[in-house]
Parts: C-alpha cells; sequence; structure tokens
C-alpha cells in the first residue's frame, strides 16, 4: 500500500495557535509553532479500530472504505495494514470493540463481475482491489484502485456521494447489499426481510433487516446516479442472476449490478441516503440534503464545517507529532454518538416504534456509554454545551421508551445491553449537575425501576441485582463479573441520586447514596486488593490479583480487567476507598505498586487488557482515571508526572496511535482533556482534577462567546510539575477546579517546574468527592 504525504487542511480547521495566539509564542522565546491538521489514520492501526472515511460531526452517514469485515482489528471495516479495498460502504462504527454496520455497500470497477470479495489474503480473488494514493481529511476522501478507478468520497449528514473517474471502455458499480461484518461466531440468519428497486427514474432503493451485534436492526437506503447504466442485472439470494429485464429482486443477500459500455469521460457521481425508519426517510434526505450534482461544493460545506468544529479547541506549543494527536483526538471525539434523526424528525425508538422529536431536537445513536460516560461527554460539556444538551435530552427520551430503563449500548435503535451498568445514568447525571436542562424527572420512573426492581429483567447488563441488593455485592459463585458488577452498581447508584433529587425522590436519594458505598464490599482491606467474594461472605482463598478471577476458564470475576486494576475503579468515593487502605500513605504506596507491577497477564487476558505502565491499563477505560488519585491523598506531583507520562507513551501520530480501542472517542477524549491539565475523575461530581498540561497554551471557545484560556508557563519535557496556578489573575490554591467555574470563561495559568512542589497537597485543597473533601 502507499500513501501520500497527509494533506494539511486548507482551511481554518488547523488546529494550531499560530497568529491566533503570537504573545504566547514570543513569550515562550520562539516562532509561532506549525499548525497541526487531524490525520484520520491514527487509530486505524493496531487495535485503534476507527476509520478514514468521510462524515459530518455526529452525522448520520460515515462513509468509507472497507478493507475487511471478518475480524477483530477491522470492527470498523477498516484496518490500516491491509493491502486490498473491497469497496465503499456508507455506514461505519468508530473505535469499538464489537462489529457492526457496514451498509450499502459499492464497488466501482472494471473487467468481469466478480460477487464475492474474495478473501483478504489474496486480493486477485473476487471484487478486491488494491488500492494507492489514499488521503484522507475531514469530509472527504480519496483513492485510487487498481482498476484504475479514481474514487472520491465526501457527505452531508444523512447523504454519501461518491465521485468516481473511469478510464475509457466498459465498467460497472456492484451493490452488494449482503455486505455486512461477519464473525466466526455469528449463527443463524444474519440478514433478512431484504429488497431492491430500481424505479422509472433510475433510482434505486432498498431495505433490510440485520442480526448482527443490534440484533433486528433495519437500514433504508435512496441511490441516484449521474449517468444511467446502459443495462443493470439484480442477483438473489446465493448470488442466483434473475431474469434480464428485472428491476426488483427480494430475499435476504440481494446485489445488483450496473453496467457502463463507456464509463470514461465525465466522472459517475453516486448520492445515497440513508434512513432507519423507512425508505421514505431515505428519499427525503437524498431530495434535501443532496438536490444537485456539485461534488466539490458538497466537500467544500463539509470541509467548512469541520473546521468550524474542530476550532472549539486551539493549542500552541509542545511538538507538531502532539499537535497532530490533539487535532485527531478532537476529531475522534466529534464523530458519535451518531444521527439517527430523519429529516423529518422520525427516528426508532428502543422500544422498536416509530417516534418523532420535539421540534430543535434530535436522536442519536451509538452511544459507547461504559466508555464514554468517564471523559468524551465531560468534553462535550465544555466545548459543545448544545450538543451535550441535544444528547442528555435524547438520552432521557430512550429512558423513557426503552423497556430497559436507562440505556447501556443503544445501537440504531436496539438496546445491545453491551458491557454492564446502565452508564447512561452517568451522562445525565452529570448534566444535571451542571445546569444542562432536561426533563429529568421524566426519566426517573424507568430509572427507578431499574435501581430499585429486584426482578427487573434486561441483558446481561443488570445481572445479580438481586444479591447486590440483598447482600451488599454480587457474589462471584452466582454471576460471572460479580466485582466489577459491585462497583459499577455503586457508581449508578451514586449517578441515580443526583436524578433522584432533581425528579423530587428525596428518600430514593438518600437510599441509593447509601447503596453507592458498596464498592467497598468488595475490596479486602486485609489484602488490599479487589477480591472475588461468595455468597455466604467469604472470599477467593487463592486469590491471585494477575488472574481474571476465581475461575477464569469458566467466568471472570472481572470485566475486561484483572484484580490489580478493578482494585482501583470506584470513582465517586476516593476518601472512603483511601480510608479503607488505610490512610494517605498506603494508599499512594498501593498506587505506586500497581504502576511498578511487572506487566505480567494471563495467557487468557483480553486484548482489551493493553497499554500497561506496571499492572495499570491504559488500552481500556477501568483505569483511566486512576492516575489522577494521587490528587486526593495528598500527592498530586505524582498525578503529573504519570499523566504526562502517559500523554508521552499510549498516543503517537501513527496509524497505531491510539493504545486500545478508541471506544467511540473516549480513549481521544482522555488526552484532549488531560492535555489541557485537567480530568473529570468523577464526572457526576461536576469537577476537574488538575493533572499536568502538555501544551503551552490552549484556547477554548465554550460558546456564547466565551473563552477559556489555559497557559503553562515554563513548560517543557521535563517541567511536568506544577508549581501554582492562577485562575482569572488570582492565585488559586485548590488542586481542582468546578466545571461551574471553567464555563464562564477566563484564564487557568499553571506555572511548572521540573520538580514536585506542594501546591494542592493541603486536605483543604484536594478535590471533592462522595460529596466531601479530605480529612485534615
Amino acid at each position: 500500500m502507499t500513501t501520500t504525504r497527509r494533506e494539511a487542511l486548507a482551511s481554518a480547521a488547523a488546529l494550531g495557535l499560530a497568529g491566533a495566539l503570537p504573545a504566547v509564542a514570543r513569550a515562550q522565546g520562539g516562532a509561532a509553532p506549525a499548525a497541526a491538521a487531524p490525520d484520520l489514520f491514527i487509530g486505524t492501526g493496531g487495535h485503534g479500530h476507527t476509520f478514514p472515511g468521510p462524515t459530518m460531526p455526529h452525522g448520520m452517514v460515515q462513509l468509507g472504505p472497507d478493507t475487511d469485515n471478518t475480524r477483530w482489528d477491522s470492527c470498523s471495516g477498516y484496518h490500516r495494514t491491509d493491502t486490498s479495498i473491497m469497496g465503499f460502504s456508507h455506514t461505519h462504527l468508530s473505535g469499538t470493540g464489537i462489529g457492526d454496520m457496514l451498509d450499502v455497500l459499492v464497488v466501482p470497477t472494471r473487467g468481469p463481475v466478480q460477487l464475492q470479495p474474495g478473501p483478504l489474503s489474496d486480493p486477485d480473488q473476487g471484487y478486491r482491489q488494491r488500492f494507492s494514493d489514499e488521503h484522507a481529511e475531514p469530509g472527504y476522501y480519496r483513492v485510487r484502485l487498481e482498476s484504475g478507478v479514481l474514487s472520491e468520497l465526501t457527505v452531508t449528514d444523512r447523504t454519501g456521494w461518491h465521485r468516481h473517474s473511469f478510464p475509457d471502455g466498459p465498467a460497472h458499480i456492484l451493490v452488494d447489499f449482503a455486505h455486512m461484518v461477519l464473525d466466526v461466531w455469528d449463527k443463524g440468519v444474519l440478514v433478512d426481510e431484504a429488497s431492491l428497486q430500481l424505479d422509472a427514474d433510475g433510482l434505486l432503493t432498498g431495505s433490510r433487516r440485520v442480526h448482527r451485534w443490534a440484533k433486528g436492526r433495519r437500514i433504508h437506503f435512496a441511490m441516484r446516479l449521474s449517468r444511467q447504466p446502459d443495462r443493470v442485472q439484480f442477483y438473489g439470494d446465493d448470488d442466483r442472476p434473475l431474469p434480464a429485464g428485472a428491476r426488483a429482486a427480494t430475499g435476504a443477500k440481494l446485489k445488483v449490478a450496473l453496467f457502463y459500455d463507456q464509463a470514461g469521460g465525465a466522472p459517475i457521481l453516486i448520492k445515497t441516503g440513508i434512513s432507519a425508519v423507512d425508505v421514505a426517510g431515505a428519499r427525503q434526505a437524498l431530495a434535501e440534503e443532496a438536490p444537485g450534482w456539485d461534488f466539490d461544493a458538497t466537500a467544500t460545506a463539509a470541509r467548512r464545517r469541520w473546521a468550524r468544529e474542530l476550532d472549539s479547541i486551539k493549542v500552541a506549543g509542545a511538538t507538531l507529532a502532539e499537535r497532530t494527536i490533539m487535532a485527531s483526538g478532537l476529531y475522534h471525539c466529534l464523530v458519535g454518538p451518531t444521527l439517527f434523526t430523519d429529516r423529518d424528525g422520525r427516528y426508532v425508538g428502543l422500544d422498536r416504534q416509530v417516534h418523532r422529536v420535539p421540534a430543535g431536537e434530535a436522536a442519536y445513536s451509538a452511544y459507547s456509554l461504559w466508555d464514554t460516560y468517564r471523559a468524551l461527554h465531560p468534553l462535550l460539556t465544555l466545548v459543545k454545551p448544545e450538543q451535550a444538551g441535544l444528547l442528555v435530552r435524547d438520552l432521557v427520551r430512550q429512558t423513557v421508551e426503552s423497556p430497559y430503563g436507562p440505556p447501556v449500548w443503544p445501537l440504531q435503535g436496539v438496546e445491545t445491553g453491551t458491557m454492564i451498568g446502565w452508564h447512561a445514568v452517568s451522562v445525565m447525571a452529570e448534566a444535571c449537575a451542571k445546569g444542562i436542562k432536561a426533563d429529568y424527572a421524566a426519566a426517573w420512573p424507568n430509572l427507578r425501576r431499574r435501581a430499585f426492581d429486584r426482578d427487573f429483567k434486561d441483558s446481561d447488563s443488570s445481572l445479580g441485582r438481586g444479591w447486590y441488593m440483598d447482600l451488599g455485592f454480587v457474589p462471584a459463585d452466582k454471576t460471572w463479573e460479580s466485582v466489577s458488577r459491585t462497583q459499577e452498581y455503586a457508581y449508578d447508584d451514586w449517578a441515580a441520586a443526583v436524578i433522584a433529587e432533581a425528579a423530587g425522590a428525596t428518600a430514593d436519594a438518600a437510599a441509593l447514596r447509601r447503596r453507592a458505598r458498596n464498592w467497598r464490599n468488595v475490596i479486602d482491606p486485609s489484602i488490599g486488593f479487589a477480591r472475588p467474594r461468595f455468597a455466604d461472605g467469604s472470599w477467593w482463598k487463592d486469590y491471585d490479583p494477575i488472574q481474571l478471577g476465581h475461575a477464569p476458564e469458566k467466568q471472570r470475576d472481572y470485566t475486561e480487567a484483572n484484580g490489580w486494576q478493578a482494585t482501583f475503579l470506584n470513582q465517586h468515593d476516593s476518601y472512603g476507598m483511601i480510608e479503607h487502605f488505610g490512610g494517605d500513605a498506603k494508599f499512594i504506596a498501593k498506587l505506586d505498586a500497581l504502576f511498578s507491577a511487572p506487566s505480567t497477564l494471563p495467557k487468557n487476558a483480553p486484548p482489551d487488557i493493553s497499554g500497561l505502565v506496571g499492572q495499570y491499563a491504559h488500552g481500556n477505560e477501568p483505569d483511566q482515571h486512576v492516575a489522577y488519585l494521587y490528587a486526593f491523598a495528598g500527592a498530586p506531583w505524582k498525578t503529573q508526572a504519570m499523566v504526562r507520562r502517559l500523554c508521552d507513551e499510549m498516543y503517537k501520530a501513527d496509524p497505531d496511535g491510539v493504545i486500545g480501542n478508541d471506544d467511540c472517542g473516549q480513549t481521544s477524549a482522555w488526552f484532549v482533556l488531560s492535555s489541557l491539565g485537567f480530568y473529570p475523575v468523577d464526572p457526576v461530581s461536576a469537577v476537574y482534577v488538575f493533572g499536568s498540561p502538555l501544551f503551552d497554551a490552549a484556547e477554548l471557545d465554550l460558546g456564547g462567546g466565551r473563552r477559556l484560556r489555559v497557559r503553562a508557563i515554563g513548560n517543557a519535557p521535563d517541567r511536568p510539575y506544577v508549581q501554582s496556578v492562577h485562575w482569572n489573575g488570582k492565585p488559586w490554591t485548590r488542586n481542582w477546579i468546578a466545571h461551574r467555574d471553567l464555563v464562564k470563561g477566563g484564564t487557568l495559568e499553571f506555572t511548572m517546574g521540573a520538580a514536585p512542589s506542594r501546591f494542592g497537597t493541603a486536605p483543604a485543597d484536594r478535590p471533592p468527592s462522595f460529596g466531601r473533601m479530605a480529612r485534615g
């Protein structure tokens, strides 16, 4: 595979402060740094699972190249190491650990018709094509296929645009409507109720139901081509050709080939609208968002939209690679959740019924909530408060409509129930605590059912709830992932108490806060580790913190973690945890041990446990707040050193530059916030703990004309330690700052040094946790 040098955005999307903050550059004694543009190939290698194709910010269409649809590292349909492209599909997932989507694959090619892609290992079989000159930027993608076709892609919110320039001679475009993510574990029917139809005016429409991850989700499309084909051939199940002249097909795995006797000359443009509701919604998207044939104007509009969105954070200082990582990270933070509302406001709810949002609102999909409640949603409350409001009001509606209450991992109108807990409640509680308007009281009845009904039936996300209520923990001999479940259920109780208060249910709120202390029931103080516990109250005797649990071959006791990582999972009761471990000194020693332990994992450890520093795993979410816990125990300089180390070691300006799955922007959001100098250890508390700013200067657009400026005076790679902080010109002794202060705008100034200082170490200056401060 060859690739051209990444082209910088020819617009204001460049995320540097060159020219914008000349005084900063002069103050630091150097020339203004070069601006950095997002590199959309960051995260497409390794285990990042991102894709480089064009999409709009939170757009419904994610158009892009598919290189593989069969292995874990191609969950997004693309991996940077692959050497052939199958075609271009209109929906993708960014950074997830499970694959789905890849709807409506378009294959522009020449030669004999091939109806199967062929294996990744042999690009000469099937309709796969080698490729070169690949280029990607926000809103636009280009590649040259080995058939000689130059393919360009761009998008609007609900439509995907193609421009395929063919060499002279015959060619064809295959639409593979059977294409999807495949997995060795898939059993039974994966696609059914599929149909394709070609109208007299040349409009191709289709619908299908897919039973992969989001089982039973539906996709509908309407596609129009700028040049009518000379002939059309439909194919039914088993690639069976339909009779000549057929204008429609029904079945499960359908395809259609559009033939051109002379494909050269003017490029063939394709524009496709999609909908999860019906073909009418896809037709409307096509008619209203793509009325003409000006590909360049559409691409320019997409670039400009991204330029405005990416302009919300500007940085200066550090290296060009680090500024590129920042720009790329912010881009990935704005890809999802993805729009799920048709032009007329209709969407499919988690009750599988069609609903319509109120005017000015929108529905969304692809909420990776087990991941994104930690940093992505907090980031949006800062730099995209209007978008954050749309998302939280959508989650309130989904909580009301869903038979399962607060969403777990909703995808395309389907509650997948993936992962544990129901962390939509954290996003809603955080927004409520930050003053974002939504009808939280409307969410409370269904949320209360999830919180208090011991017989509540849903997916695996809330297994063991009855035991949790009766014993105060989930027993390891009753269900799997018991230790992590206990701690995450406790966090959701803490978050649910905020919603209960907003709904006027004060007694319920008090009960939930008491129950939010259940995390301690699976932390054995005698050994200082999260330890599997059985229904009779006894602990697993042969405990080994490296292992995944007491019977890892049958059931794990931790979720994508081992005993080391699960020990520090608690986010909301840091001072209770410090006391449980025996005080500041012992807790600091335990944290030190986590970061310095041998990075040994059992042979059956999941690949999610990655990015190890000792036994700390940055490549997965359960530990991503842990470096900041030193600040609660009076050792913020250890937080500062470790955060700077993680920024340096866990992110690169390369395709494998995301240490684990990006998880719909969560891992990127960690970098964005941490590199600015603060992080939400407990989002529901609505405060940020200080770390170590990576950049010399940053400017955040908070909306409404408000701006936050962050300065790091004397910053350098060997000067990660905070010596002092000023907020709006006045000394600031606290090692944290509240959201309500930051969102007013102003200047946050760090003075950096090469040695630790006493800044933020006094008990009165440590961050609040569980509604209280450290004890002096």
